[in-house]
């Protein structure tokens, strides 16, 4: 039996909350967990300030049927198979809704990963160089691969790593041992959270971020 390998032209969508105007003073881009689909993400979003907030939520490729019945929907970002030719697929993906949003162009940029999508957003940030105001990586693990020397580039971005004390994927070991991690890859600026709760999106703290 033999694996071969092409390369081919693959259309995915993004979901976007509020609109991007004079008065926008925070982009927002959100990389949501398994089980999301985009849309179903921002709601999470919706007690920030909508005239000052635009808020985009790229869609994780690989859907399934959640609980096996084949009614709702779900995503992932990545698996162990084929892991490094799919990490290509969504930094190719993901480079063109940069270009698409003229997130250069941006005032103050907000890049946030929950859960699997911290995966997703710090491979984003280090292999592409992509600069923001602030990385949030929110009940989620850094890839082991990144090392310090790869957000070297970003030099006054605020790095930001929260998790709830009762959340299940993130025993009390894992969290000592992410932590002491975090404050290797990221020299200066780096700050821990915590709330009451499990492995939850935090709506009501991230706010308090702006």
């Amino acid at each position: 039996m033999a694996e071969k390998t092409l390369s081919y032209e693959i259309t995915n969508t993004y979901s976007t909350l509020n609109e991007n105007t004079a008065k926008t003073k925070n982009v927002w881009v959100v990389f949501h967990g398994i089980g999301y689909l985009s849309r179903y993400f921002l709601r999470h979003f919706h007690n920030l300030n909508p005239e000052e907030n635009y808020i985009i939520a790229p869609q994780a490729q690989s859907k399934y049927y959640l609980n096996n019945e084949y009614r709702h929907v779900g995503a992932s970002w990545l698996t162990k198979e084929n892991t490094e030719a799919e990490i290509e697929n969504i930094l190719n993906y993901l480079d063109e809704v940069y270009k698409a949003e003229e997130l250069e162009k941006a005032p103050n940029i907000i890049f946030l990963g929950y859960s699997q999508g911290v995966s997703i957003a710090t491979r984003w940030v280090a292999r592409q160089k992509i600069k923001c105001d602030h990385l949030i990586m929110h009940s989620g693990k850094v890839p082991a691969e990144l090392k310090p020397g790869d957000f070297q580039f970003l030099k006054n971005t605020r790095f930001s790593f929260i998790y709830g004390t009762e959340d299940e994927y993130l025993k009390k070991g894992i969290i000592e041992v992410e932590e002491e991690r975090l404050k290797e890859l990221f020299l200066e600026n780096f700050e821990v959270y915590t709330f009451n709760g499990g492995h939850e999106v935090n709506s009501e703290l991230l706010g308090k971020f702006l």
